[in-house]
């Protein structure tokens, strides 16, 4: 029984396709506002956009996502959190990944604090 389930499930790609189509919605809708602050992109092999962390002047990605999460209730993680440091290099280092898994409206919103909060750093002494 519970084979024949599973061969049924498994022929179903509709799901797949539905679900493809709104990650790539979420992640063309995301990234231009995301692009005003960070250098954003989706790695080869990623389901998240990692966010590259220079352009706001922070070097401590795990301050950060602290400081999103306490201010603007936003939760981000720390790339290097996903990567293996080897040969004293975290190729994680400097990102942050940003999990679009909310409806649209929510990602947007997400974005949108997360542009606030970068934009509030300019000329701070922050990380």
């Amino acid at each position: 029984m519970f084979q024949r389930a599973s061969v049924i499930a498994w022929q179903d790609e509709a799901h797949v396709r539905n679900n493809r189509a709104k990650y790539l919605t979420k992640f063309e809708t995301v990234t231009p506002m995301l692009a005003d602050v960070f250098d954003v992109r989706l790695r080869d092999a990623a389901f998240y956009p990692w966010a590259n962390v220079s352009r706001t002047g922070l070097t401590d990605t795990e301050f950060a996502a602290r400081r999103l999460y306490a201010e603007y209730n936003v939760t981000v993680l720390p790339s290097s959190f996903l990567a293996r440091t080897a040969h004293a290099t975290n190729p994680g280092a400097g990102f942050v990944c940003i999990a679009l898994v909310a409806e649209v409206g929510e990602c947007v919103e997400g974005a949108r604090r997360i542009v606030e909060f970068c934009r509030t750093l300019k000329g701070s002494t922050y990380g």
